[in-house]
């Protein structure tokens, strides 16, 4: 007797559970060859506002966390994903159209960044903060704290997986909390870091990931008032000047949509922290 084929219907990760659009629509994933693999999640309007809501929720609990603690939450990612290796690298064989090895390097590179940035967790304030010389008796401290929600758009071009972690990794190490836009055409891996995401420490609301058209949602969260940064990486098909003004109009910090996968650097942290500044009086004997 023939194995029973059972057609899978992807959906939405906000707020640590997974959920169907709103408006009920879906899309289907195809592979490079044109043959049915799933059906994603259209998201909407609805669900991108939902996932800034849950994003809002998780912030305070998160940014409020020591960057240690941070640290060991994105380590245990990469301990995951170590574990669910060979479903990530079928993922992108089958999405991407990618030979085997091809697809073990993305997963292992993807597993490497989430090391790379927990392993900055706790030492990019030293880095991007320092003391300033003042005239008097005080002390002046300039530190990094984290932006707020920010609003990403992943690489759309290629390497779904590595594409992801390489913009979401970044984000989240600081304490802020994100709303992540997967690539269109293989959201598979999306979905499923996302189900690594809900079985790991990261809080639920911290990293929100939606399926479905850039160009439908982006606009959306380019606007929204509780948005304090969004991430253009994977927007260069997109009016991302207009996204660009949007976001302008509610004094958001923006990066620039930028060709093929970031690498994993510090400034990609710096970019969504605010600098504080703090005096304090030197005691005086």
């Amino acid at each position: 007797m023939s194995h029973l084929a059972v057609p899978k219907t992807y959906k939405l990760y906000v707020g640590g559970a997974f959920a169907r659009s709103e408006s009920g629509r879906t899309y289907e994933v195809l592979s490079r060859k044109g043959a049915f693999l799933a059906n994603a999640a259209l998201a909407s309007r609805k669900d991108a506002r939902d996932a800034v809501v849950a994003a809002r929720a998780a912030l305070a609990g998160w940014s409020a966390a020591s960057g240690y603690n941070r640290g060991q939450v994105l380590y245990r990612i990469a301990e995951l994903l170590e574990g669910r290796r060979n479903q990530f690298i079928d993922e992108v064989v089958s999405t991407e159209g990618a030979t085997k090895a091809a697809a073990g390097k993305q997963v292992d590179t993807a597993i490497d960044a989430w090391v790379w940035y927990a392993g900055w967790a706790d030492k990019y304030v030293q880095v991007a903060g320092n003391g300033n010389p003042v005239a008097g008796p005080y002390f002046n401290i300039s530190t990094p704290e984290s932006t707020g929600v920010v609003a990403i758009v992943a690489p759309q071009a290629s390497a779904s997986l590595l594409g992801l972690v390489s913009v979401l990794a970044p984000v989240i190490v600081s304490g802020n909390t994100a709303v992540v836009i997967a690539n269109q055409s293989a959201p598979l891996t999306a979905i499923s870091l996302g189900e690594v995401l809900a079985t790991s420490d990261v809080p639920a609301g911290v990293a929100n990931i939606l399926t479905g058209s850039p160009a439908e949602i982006a606009p959306w969260l380019a606007a929204h008032a509780d948005v304090n940064g969004l991430d253009l990486a994977g927007a260069g098909g997109l009016d991302w000047v207009a996204l660009m003004v949007s976001a302008a109009e509610t004094l958001k910090r923006v990066l620039a949509p930028e060709e093929g996968i970031p690498a994993p650097s510090l400034e990609r942290i710096v970019a969504f922290t605010e600098t504080k500044t703090v005096w304090h009086t030197k005691s005086l004997r």
